[in-house]
């Protein structure tokens, strides 16, 4: 075999006899070379007969008949018997000389042909020794050809470099599956091919596709077929959010100048507990008046100077929704707030949403005060109340506890300034600071999209000042923060820490919950962008949670369920949030929602075009339509709704569903008959009876059983009594009965009949 071998500088064809090999080589590149800077032997791992580690060159040309013929490799060649004469004296001028003139024509003519892929290189992690060196900067690029398909390389480059990561996931064999996913994100998570799961499910009876969604239950039952444990994402040490918003590694390093920052209090509570009252009595506002359906909605801040020890505090209040249906503004409210109040109405007690509060202050350690608000009532029994927070060690100071219980009338205005003054007293025990020097940084509250400004972000700044023409980034988005509007509606040039403000400068709207930093140049912006390029890029897509997707039971059922499409359209992103998660708690096991499309701002031609091309109705929270696109709306035949309410928009959203669900009957026993004789007539058949119980009615079903047996069901097509026809016959009458559908009347039948009473229509 001829291996030619090419060395820095020098090209030389080598002859070895009898050399056997057990690695692949690729025959595509015969004639290529391989360039080595410092030319050393490489050899195979599992062989255990190699020579000391000497240089290339001194092996082939001094004793190249020693050299045991398993010890050398050759990168790529065909196999070709050749014979050639080795010159083993490498110091000859005559050598030289013709080495240096071909010198530029070998690199010329031999490199620029060379493409290695990995495949080809048929090198393994202990090939080399450890002053073996590979310059692999002079072999040229690989080009790849313009038919391949980008993605399918770079998916190949990230798995080739995340195999350590790759094999950690395998042998954990733990997966955290919380939502409906497509095919290929289930393959991307399970680390197993496409075909293989689609395969697996159509052996199972389900056929799916590679883009079609499935839904938890498809997913739990492939990651068990695959030895995968399925576990909840609150049993995670560290969260999926933090591992995503670690940018600190694109941020320099900052001088600190310490502030004392105003604490930021969230109001938790049940839907009608006195929240808002709260709020209206603690600002000297009158904000429940102008509530929508006298329930908040959206999640909202205030704040309030309160003289507390001669020095007037600031206290940033966040108000949250009570309604279930805002799940998610709640969580986010515990997210960023540094005290919770949670409000408890006196003559009500624990309700559904206050527990679920009490989860989230309990699980993540908030420092809280708990407020029984409605005092003024008659007949309350606070011991009660109290008695029912120790079920979850919440126990009075007054009682021997820990915890701050404080009783006000927010009607009344009574102890309000008790309430003001052990706020202040728990912030300074926090000693919450903050850096003025450092970039902005903080949550994202909520976003919307206003008709003239555009995209429009609230944030809550935890540390930092964020000034007017900082670069902001959030997530996979970033922008330059051109007006800074506070609550109240003042425009500002800055913002200090633990402020509430709103914000313009992104193009398209972050999700709310998602964490926002300044940078310093949009260099930095870009290069954070690209790294959560990947992460975030589904993020954005809430919907996905009620698209159309495949389920179990469709396939048990044999049958095809029904699906409504919706285009939804909100005021802000947190209330999109709020109306899909309402959604997804209605029953969809007869009829199923799709929501293809959930975006901010008012209700637009598109929208009404797009509803058109995808048959759907538009659904509305918050929102308006201009008066020309309502005379539209009508031309079209479009279904447009909207709503200021939620619990009026669930209600709808139910009713319209239920008019999808097919009738159920019940089957009601009204009579029964026996067959006393049986006649024939033009028409067919005749059962001459006597009504023993109840009542026949014509059109009524009937079930005919023969010695005790089910022969026929069917219809009462005819029922005559003497010679008449006639509607019904009851109880102690003798009639004549004809079903066409059945013709095989015996003496001694007996009929039973039914009506049929149609069944509450549920989803």
């Amino acid at each position: 075999m001829i291996n030619k071998i090419l060395f820095k500088y020098y090209f030389f064809p080598v002859i070895i006899k009898d050399f056997k090999f057990n690695f692949c080589h690729s025959n595509d590149y015969s004639d290529s070379v391989v360039l080595l800077k410092t030319p050393l032997v490489v050899y195979h791992r599992y062989l255990n007969t190699f020579p000391k580690k000497q240089l290339v060159k001194d092996i082939i040309l001094n004793n190249i008949e020693e050299v045991e013929t398993s010890a050398v490799i050759s990168f790529s060649s065909k196999d070709k018997e050749k014979k050639s004469k080795i010159n083993t004296r490498l110091d000859s001028s005559e050598i030289k000389g013709d080495l240096k003139k071909n010198k530029i024509k070998s690199k010329k003519k031999y490199r620029n042909k060379i493409k290695l892929d990995s495949k080809d290189i048929l090198l393994e992690q202990n090939f080399v020794q450890e002053d073996d060196h590979l310059d692999l900067d002079l072999v040229k690029s690989l080009k790849l050809s313009k038919n391949k398909k980008k993605y399918k390389i770079e998916k190949k480059y990230d798995y080739t470099n995340n195999q350590v990561n790759l094999q950690d996931k395998l042998s954990s064999k733990q997966i955290i599956l919380n939502k409906h996913l497509t095919i290929k994100k289930l393959s991307d998570k399970l680390c197993i091919p496409e075909a293989a799961i689609i395969t697996w499910l159509f052996l199972q009876g389900i056929s799916v596709t590679i883009n079609q969604v499935v839904d938890l239950t498809i997913a739990t039952k492939v990651a068990e077929h695959y030895n995968f444990h399925v576990i909840d994402s609150e049993n995670i040490g560290v969260s999926y959010d933090e591992k995503k918003t670690n940018i600190n590694q694109f941020l320099p390093e900052v001088l600190y100048q310490s502030f004392q920052r105003p604490p930021i209090v969230t109001i938790f509570g049940h839907v009608d507990h006195g929240k808002t009252t709260l709020l209206d009595s603690i600002l000297k506002t009158n904000f429940v008046s102008k509530e929508v359906g006298g329930i908040t909605q959206a999640i909202k801040s205030y704040e309030v100077n309160f003289e507390y020890l001669n020095i007037k505090e600031k206290i940033v209040f966040i108000d949250t929704p009570g309604h279930k249906a805002f799940t998610n503004m709640r969580l986010r409210g515990a997210e960023v707030t540094d005290i919770a109040l949670l409000v408890v109405a006196a003559d009500d007690g624990l309700k559904q949403q206050t527990i679920e509060s009490i989860n989230y202050i309990l699980k993540r350690r908030i420092p809280c005060i708990v407020v029984i608000n409605k005092i003024d009532k008659i007949d309350v029994n606070l011991d009660n109340v109290k008695q029912q927070l120790t079920e979850y060690n919440i126990v009075d100071k007054a009682w021997g506890g820990e915890s701050t219980i404080i009783e006000v009338s927010a009607l009344k205005s009574l102890n309000i300034n008790l309430l003001l003054s052990a706020i202040c007293d728990l912030a300074k025990t926090q000693n919450l600071q903050a850096n003025t020097l450092s970039y902005a940084q903080g949550d994202v509250l909520d976003s919307y999209l206003d008709k003239k400004t555009g995209t429009v972000v609230t944030l809550v700044i935890k540390d930092g000042i964020l000034k007017i023409g900082d670069i902001i980034v959030s997530g996979n988005l970033f922008g330059r923060v051109k007006n800074i509007v506070s609550n109240d509606g003042i425009k500002l040039s800055e913002a200090l820490p633990s402020a509430v403000v709103n914000v313009w400068g992104f193009s398209v709207n972050p999700k709310a919950g998602w964490k926002f930093n300044v940078v310093s140049n949009e260099k930095t912006a870009k290069n954070i962008v690209n790294h959560n390029q990947e992460i975030y890029k589904d993020s954005l897509s809430i919907s996905n949670i009620l698209n159309t997707r495949v389920t179990f039971r469709n396939y048990q059922e044999e049958k095809s369920i029904k699906i409504i499409n919706i285009i939804l359209k909100a005021d802000t992103q947190g209330s999109i949030e709020a109306v899909i998660n309402s959604f997804a708690n209605i029953s969809q096991k007869k009829v199923q929602i799709n929501i293809i499309s959930a975006n901010c701002g008012f209700i637009s031609s598109n929208d009404l075009e797009f509803a058109v091309a995808s048959k759907s109705i538009i659904l509305g929270f918050n929102v308006g339509i201009s008066s020309s696109l309502s005379q539209k709306v009508k031309k079209l035949g479009i279904v447009v709704s909207l709503f200021n309410i939620i619990y009026a928009l669930l209600d709808y959203i139910q009713n319209y569903m239920l008019s999808f669900v097919d009738p159920e009957f019940d089957q009601q026993l009204i009579g029964k008959a026996k067959v006393q004789t049986v006649f024939k007539i033009n028409k067919g058949l005749v059962a001459g009876c006597l009504v023993s119980y109840g009542k026949l009615k014509k059109g009524s079903q009937i079930s005919i059983y023969h010695n005790q047996d089910l022969v026929h069901k069917g219809l009462i097509d005819s029922l005559k009594r003497l010679k008449d026809d006639v509607n019904e016959v009851v109880e102690g009458n003798e009639c004549g009965v004809m079903c066409s559908s059945y013709q095989s009347w015996r003496s001694f039948d007996i009929i039973e009949a039914y009506e049929l009473i149609e069944k509450a229509k549920v989803l």
